[in-house]
């Protein structure tokens, strides 16, 4: 995979380019937007596409915000489906149902600024800054429905682009470079990671793991990271396992693998799942190395409860009995029009095809965790054996599957 990396650098890199901007040919590169993209959709050789798709990629960046709206609005009108073409090929396929003309349809039916974005992905850096540029199109399509079409186009593009069979992943630890490890702090979303100290104590430890899938053309950029404990038993509690002073974990007492915090890192690759592949990686992975691993739990936030139970109208001054009874309701039951549970952490979990093993009360105090979920946790039981029966079983019937403890506690709560 090393390998594979420098020589794609090999190809993309400064100095390469910089021959070709020394050429005579390329010493008057359009500074007019328009005509930038007149350059990039009409040269066909692969030197001069790739100069001048540099050259516009500079000068979209520039834009400001005003700019590039008006420039993908204009872009819509110019570069859209050809529709008398596509009606004409339509016809032709009707008429004589042959592969060439299949492909005239599949041409015709796809807008001309498709296959700007691929010219764009060719320069130096090129997927990174057009997941940096969907970021900026998500951020204003609000009010703007037209950056909805180059929002969806570009997340078809990224779902072939990030094939998780592209992806590589690697273990984070303390020995990795600065720089990334600087984006693992900036980008953990669970529970905030507050200084290199906290980091550390993440990281080094023999019974702490982090893992992290990257993209060949984006080594330095993680994508989604998942940080793991390995305990002996399953934890009812966020501080047992975050905090920083604390006993390291024998490798010998060590039976369970618990993942504690999943962090997306780019919005602009919103809408595409890696968590999935990313946990099932690591447990295959932790398994191999560690035979004495027996179960894989998470220790994961229900980040909606809070909300949910203001939408229901419900007392949030509850008793641990009548707050554990609504945290049955609102992860047990749907209040969905799709009926799949109310917590997106359950939803994805539970997609995953694990189970709904325990509920704890009183489980992060944080002021994050007590403002978004009352402070409970909930651990998820990762069994390699049934994972497909149940992610098949989840989405067939959407009935969420847990451990036999939670259903003795919920008829317990039910007869109350």
């Amino acid at each position: 995979m090393s390998l594979f990396q420098n020589l794609i650098s090999s190809i993309k890199s400064g100095p390469l380019r910089s021959r070709y901007f020394r050429s005579k040919d390329f010493s008057n590169l359009p500074k007019d937007i328009d005509k930038a993209v007149e350059s990039v959709m009409s040269k066909s050789g692969e030197v001069s596409s790739l100069v001048y798709a540099e050259n516009l990629f500079s000068l979209i960046e520039d834009l400001s915000d005003k700019q590039f709206i008006n420039f993908f609005d204009s872009l819509l009108e110019k570069y859209d489906i050809d529709s008398d073409a596509l009606s004409k090929s339509s016809i032709e396929y009707t008429k004589n149902k042959t592969q060439e003309n299949l492909e005239k349809i599949t041409q015709s039916s796809e807008p001309q600024w498709v296959e700007l974005f691929r010219r764009l992905n060719t320069i130096s850096e090129g997927t990174y800054k057009l997941v940096k540029l969907r970021e900026r199109i998500r951020s204003l399509e609000k009010n703007n429905p037209n950056l909805e079409f180059f929002d969806s186009a570009l997340l078809n593009l990224f779902k072939h682009w990030f094939n998780p069979s592209f992806l590589v992943l690697k273990e984070i630890d303390w020995s990795t470079p600065a720089s990334i490890l600087e984006k693992i702090i900036a980008y953990e979303a669970v529970h905030e990671i507050n200084s290199w100290t906290e980091l550390r104590s993440r990281l080094e430890p023999e019974d702490r793991r982090c893992f992290s899938f990257f993209h060949p053309l984006i080594p330095n950029e993680p994508l989604i990271f998942v940080e793991v404990a390995l305990t002996n038993s399953m934890p009812k509690n966020i501080d047992e396992v975050i905090k920083v002073d604390r006993s390291v974990m024998s490798e010998e007492d060590i039976n369970t693998a618990v993942f504690y915090s999943i962090s997306s890192c780019q919005d602009g690759l919103s809408g595409i799942s890696f968590g999935n592949f990313l946990i099932k990686e690591v447990v295959y992975k932790l398994k191999r190395k560690n035979e004495a691993l027996e179960k894989f739990v998470t220790l994961s936030p229900a980040p909606d409860f809070t909300k949910w139970l203001k939408e229901q109208s419900i007392d949030e001054d509850l008793d641990d009995d009548h707050l554990m009874k609504q945290a049955m309701a609102y992860l047990l039951y749907s209040n969905r029009k799709d009926e799949f549970p109310n917590d997106p952490v359950a939803r994805f979990h539970l997609g995953n095809g694990a189970s709904l093993e325990r509920i704890n009360l009183n489980a992060d105090m944080s002021l994050k965790g007590i403002y978004q979920s009352k402070g409970m946790m909930v651990n998820y039981l990762y069994d390699p054996d049934s994972l497909e029966k149940n992610h098949e079983l989840f989405f067939k019937t959407k009935k969420v599957q847990h451990s036999d403890k939670v259903g003795t506690l919920l008829k317990k709560l039910q007869n109350q």
